[in-house]
């Protein structure tokens, strides 16, 4: 095994909270190293819903404008149908943020964007093909991790381990930290199918016939999610593709001439919601953050958001200890009271909203939207209530500006 590294914080996970993370620490002067097992960003992530509070910390970034110029659609409202009664639940034009929209992204480009101006510091490292495989220990701390790279096993020693390495976290089990799960009624399949300009976008899906389709708009192509019942993928997959693209004709009609392009099973994944949180979020020199924390099921497309409220929340109360070397179990442990009620109250909302889906399931026919529903969105103020809740989210983060450093390089 090589010598060890040694790092004041070593980052686990290239997703937004890891790279976030990365980013913010390296800005506050501190040296940090990101681990992210793949080769590059480039893979087909569900997140691809930028909200408006991640927005506004890229203007208090001082990223924003440039942000912006990448390839994105902009959504000022959201909303479904049911059946045949098309409903706006959100409407983010009223927001008190400078932008009032959801901004559609790759996550990819979010990553290569976000990763790149870290790079300017020169106490930021990322590694990629570096995965992590276990926690090195003094005792009962942790003071680093072990990593198989592409030259063999490593060691990288830091003050501080954060695991950011998602629902699967290496981190999380190597710690021995204890997981609570919450049962979870729907898993989706994700694919891609063509899009037509004159095609409606409608974020929050279409439900009808017991299924409810998720439309994310990247252009000339949809990322397509149909919700279905947890663990029944695999009779869909004994009944036919035929009777998979008539399930989605039944759905959205529109895609009458798409559907076609699904031409194997190979083409549509299954992720498997999870619903879960720890109820212990680190231990001494290691602490988790994001979904390897707090696994969010897609209701709402806030997972993404959520994870990088955690990130800045990080930074914000441990940049200062870890510059001077000092992060003590007490300071991870207020990382985790600052974030664990917004966690909380989140997965309250979205198991609610299993239950509405649960309740959709059982009718296979031609889906009737409930009065509540007509009723709720035509209440004043409903709209914009909502766009609040969706769109900025429980306790937002905001940039902490002090003890930032002049360490960016001139290149």
């Amino acid at each position: 095994m090589a010598n060890p590294t040694l790092q004041t914080c070593c980052v686990v996970g290239g997703g937004p909270a890891g790279v976030m993370l990365g980013y913010l620490l390296a800005r506050k002067g501190v040296a940090v190293t990101v681990l992210e097992k793949h080769r590059d960003f480039f893979r087909d992530f569900r997140g691809d819903t930028v909200h408006p509070s991640t927005l506004e910390l890229m203007y208090e970034l001082g990223l924003l404008e440039e942000f912006l110029r990448l390839p994105h659609q902009e959504l000022t409202k959201i909303g479904g149908i049911f059946g045949d009664f098309a409903f706006t639940v959100a409407d983010f034009r009223h927001l008190p943020t400078h932008c009032k929209f959801v901004a559609l992204m790759p996550q990819w480009d979010f990553l290569d964007f976000l990763s790149t101006r870290a790079r300017k510091f020169s106490n930021f490292d990322l590694h990629m093909q570096h995965e992590a495989v276990d926690l090195v220990r003094d005792g009962d701390r942790v003071v680093g991790v072990k990593v198989q790279t592409p030259d063999g096993p490593a060691e990288i020693r830091a003050d501080l381990v954060v695991g950011c390495d998602g629902r699967h976290s290496v981190i999380r089990k190597a710690a021995q930290l204890e997981l609570i799960e919450f049962g979870v009624p729907i898993d989706v399949l994700w694919f891609r199918i063509s899009r037509r300009g004159n095609d409606p976008e409608q974020l929050l899906g279409n439900f009808n016939y017991g299924r409810a389709l998720v439309l994310i708009n990247r252009g000339d192509y949809f990322q397509a999610g149909l919700l279905i019942r947890k663990g029944s993928f695999e009779g869909m997959k004994t009944a036919g593709l035929d009777a998979f693209r008539k399930t989605l004709l039944q759905i959205a009609p529109y895609l009458d001439d798409r559907v076609d392009e699904l031409k194997d099973w190979d083409h549509i994944k299954l992720l498997s919601v999870q619903l879960n949180r720890l109820r212990k979020w680190h231990s001494p020199g290691v602490l988790c953050i994001g979904d390897a924390a707090h696994a969010m099921s897609p209701a709402g497309g806030v997972g993404i958001n959520l994870a990088i409220q955690d990130a800045v929340a990080t930074a914000n109360l441990l940049s200062d200890a870890l510059r001077d070397r000092r992060v003590t179990e007490d300071l991870l442990a207020q990382v985790q009271s600052r974030r664990e009620f917004p966690t909380r109250v989140t997965q309250r909302v979205q198991a609610t909203a299993h239950k509405a889906f649960d309740r959709l399931f059982r009718n296979p026919g031609p889906a009737k939207p409930p009065w509540q529903l007509k009723l709720a969105v035509r209440i004043p103020g409903v709209q914009r209530l909502m766009a609040r809740a969706v769109g900025m989210g429980v306790r937002p983060e905001h940039i902490r500006e002090a003890g930032v450093g002049p360490i960016e390089n001139a290149a």
